[in-house]
């Protein structure tokens, strides 16, 4: 079997059959001409072994999550701290499909479907840098990976080629479509049932808010000492009423009647968008939101639990963590809801998700509604959910609700 020589086989094979036939023949031509060739070989050698070297690559992004259908500007800067010029450099960066750049002509196919690769090819002086500027276009939610980069280059001769991989990644989230409520044929005021209870069920000690006169019922450690000192009568702490404001939104993965006989990949997309919603409007709604679904954050295999609350970051997590939902059951959804109920503050409200409604699940919301001041569950399914005592029901079969786009 014969073995076919690189180009850098040849080369380094032809100075040595020079170097004898010069020296066999004492031709001075041939020795010359091989003294010539040995230099640039190993010319070669040594700016190839150091071509990739002091090379960077970064990328910079407007923004990091977005919704589905925007644009985002993206840089990409590529750097050549050394004075060694590279003769050539060529740069492949994985890019999933979803949020991949904008036009054909940046991106090339991959063995995967889901991914394409940034390829660019270019000359880069020394100590000189180069930029280039394009528009993501965030099309599909989800939580997403981009790089590693991997980067080639070598001398200018083509006799050597080096390879090196930048272990550089950017994690980019697509949060799901907001959908007004009005498309799901609920008013948007208030969804839930009553905003605030007017009458308080228990006070947060640590968030005191005033004074007030002491009360028969109130207790020995609710006095304000000071106060009483300065008023001339006993005063109680007035503390911040907490119950009522709770809104935990509860998404059931599930589309078949049992979690092993599939998933409707159309119809968990809508569960999750309407999740996306209720959680978008119960934060306008001026509600403490929390989160629980039966199913896994992408790549983490653990069922997700956010405890409610109303912070700056709080809404961007919930919506991060719609977006990284996976339609991988880890419990059948009526045992999960019983599981997290001590972790449900009594009196809050409780919306369940669904598109199946098993005798189980209406036993458990049953169940629940003894903790709950409301509880109301958003059904998919094309049959109506049965009766559940004291529950609110809201019936949009999935061909009802209107689709993205």
């Amino acid at each position: 079997m014969s073995k076919r020589f690189t180009l850098r086989e040849a080369w380094l094979w032809l100075c040595i059959l020079l170097l004898a036939v010069g020296f066999a023949f004492r031709a001075g031509g041939v020795l010359a001409l091989a003294a010539v060739l040995l230099p640039i070989y190993f010319i070669s050698w040594l700016w190839n072994r150091f071509s990739l070297r002091n090379v960077t690559y970064e990328r910079r992004l407007q923004y990091r999550r977005a919704f589905p259908g925007e644009e985002v500007d993206c840089q990409i800067l590529i750097e050549n701290g050394k004075l060694l010029p590279l003769a050539w450099l060529r740069v492949r960066d994985r890019w999933p499909r979803a949020v991949a750049p904008e036009g054909d002509r940046l991106t090339i196919p991959t063995h995967s479907l889901e991914e394409l690769q940034l390829n660019l090819v270019m000359v880069l002086r020394g100590l000189a840098r180069i930029r280039r500027n394009f528009k993501l276009i965030f099309r599909q939610r989800g939580h997403y990976t981009v790089g590693p980069v991997i980067t080639n280059s070598g001398d200018p001769f083509g006799l050597f080629h080096s390879e090196t991989t930048i272990e550089r990644r950017e994690h980019l989230v697509v949060f799901p479509e907001l959908r007004p409520l009005e498309d799901l044929g609920l008013q948007a005021e208030d969804p839930f049932g009553e905003k605030r209870a007017r009458q308080r069920l228990f006070d947060d000690p640590n968030l005191p808010i005033g004074v007030r006169d002491h009360q028969a019922e109130d207790g020995f450690r609710r006095i304000h000492w000071p106060a009483t000192a300065r008023v001339g009568r006993l005063q109680s702490r007035v503390y911040q009423p907490v119950s009522g404001t709770d809104c935990v939104v509860c998404l059931n993965v599930t589309t078949l009647e049992h979690h092993w006989m599939g998933v409707l990949p159309d119809l968990f997309e809508e569960l999750v968008r309407v999740s996306a919603a209720f959680v978008y409007e119960s934060y306008n709604q001026r509600y403490r939101v929390g989160l629980i679904s039966n199913g896994t954050v992408a790549h983490g295999g653990q069922p997700f639990r956010i405890p409610p609350g109303r912070s700056p970051k709080h809404l961007p997590r919930l919506l991060e963590a719609l977006a990284s939902a996976s339609p991988i059951v880890t419990a059948p959804f009526a045992q999960f809801l019983l599981k997290q109920a001590p972790h449900v503050e009594y009196g809050s409200t409780l919306l369940v998700v669904t598109a199946v409604t098993p005798p189980e699940l209406v036993e458990a919301l049953v169940r629940l509604r003894a903790r709950t001041r409301r509880t109301a569950l958003f059904s998919l399914a094309e049959e109506p959910p049965p009766f559940i005592p004291r529950v609110q029901t809201i019936h949009r079969p999935f061909s009802f609700v209107k689709g993205p786009g």
